[in-house]
């Protein structure tokens, strides 16, 4: 038996997640049930999508995912199943959700859920929880090992699967850019693609200035200069700082502040940023 972990958009202020967890408990009474987040902003697949690739690799292999951040629910939208190249599952729409994990893990197998088969029984005539019908009623039977990966449904190819829009960090210059990816929510840092690696290429040392210029679409709206630090406390409060966060990626932060707000900052793949050594 696996751990079942649960992400959605639901939130927790009704009765939603509840019921996919007595879903769950109905298949196993002994499944190990967990709570990614349900906080994901409602509608937002690539909130989701990162939530995913932030915790995959903490939880042991063969972990079961169950994520529904699902605005096409009751169209012709696929539901799958995944199996990442880590050896953890994924139970969700096909709608892009899967994004960064491929891009971060890869993809090794993805099957289509047949519905016929793997649905909670009395749910044929529902065609809007399909979180707690079919995602968390299959992510609890592969969780408990009531089915297998292979019972699911027909194998599809990985490649058809829908993708978001990314673009991959890049060097140009004495420059890297890449986008902010999502935000260190409760503290408002902004959390960028930019890998460490690729920022270490610059030749930047900790205590040196770099320019941090952030443009929504192809506008500038943001630049300041941060101090390359170890961590928060090596700057003063309220001061701006550039830092490795923990998934080894270049982040921007005020120290005991929320930079997202001050700057009226957002995410996804529209928010590009610019890290420049000051020489």
């Amino acid at each position: 038996m696996n751990p079942l972990v649960l992400q959605s958009d639901f939130g927790l202020d009704d009765g939603a997640v509840s019921a996919m967890y007595g879903v769950a408990v109905g298949v196993d009474p002994a499944l190990r049930i967990h709570d990614l987040t349900h906080n994901i902003p409602p509608y937002d697949i690539w909130e989701g999508s990162y939530r995913l690739a932030q915790v995959l690799t903490y939880w042991p292999e063969g972990t079961v995912f169950v994520s529904v951040v699902d605005p096409g629910v009751g169209s012709d939208r696929l539901s799958v199943v995944a199996r990442t190249r880590t050896g953890h599952y994924v139970v969700t729409p096909d709608n892009g959700t899967l994004t960064h994990l491929e891009d971060i893990f890869g993809i090794a197998e993805v099957r289509e859920i047949d519905e016929t088969r793997n649905r909670r029984p009395g749910s044929e005539e529902s065609y809007t929880f399909h979180g707690r019908d079919i995602y968390a009623f299959t992510g609890a039977r592969l969780a408990s090992g009531a089915t297998t990966f292979a019972d699911v449904g027909r194998s599809l190819d990985p490649a058809q699967l829908v993708r978001l829009p990314v673009t991959a960090p890049a060097r140009r210059g004495d420059a890297v850019e890449g986008t902010i990816d999502t935000l260190d929510v409760r503290y408002g840092s902004l959390w960028t693609s930019i890998p460490r690696t690729l920022f270490r290429e610059l030749g930047v040392e900790r205590g040196d200035r770099v320019t941090v210029r952030v443009r929504h679409h192809d506008t500038v709206v943001h630049a300041a200069q941060v101090t390359y630090a170890h961590s928060f406390a090596a700057v003063e409060v309220g001061e701006s700082l550039l830092y490795v966060n923990s998934l080894d990626r270049m982040a921007i932060a005020i120290n005991r502040g929320h930079y997202a707000r001050a700057f009226s900052l957002g995410t996804g793949a529209s928010w590009h940023v610019t890290l420049v050594p000051v020489r």
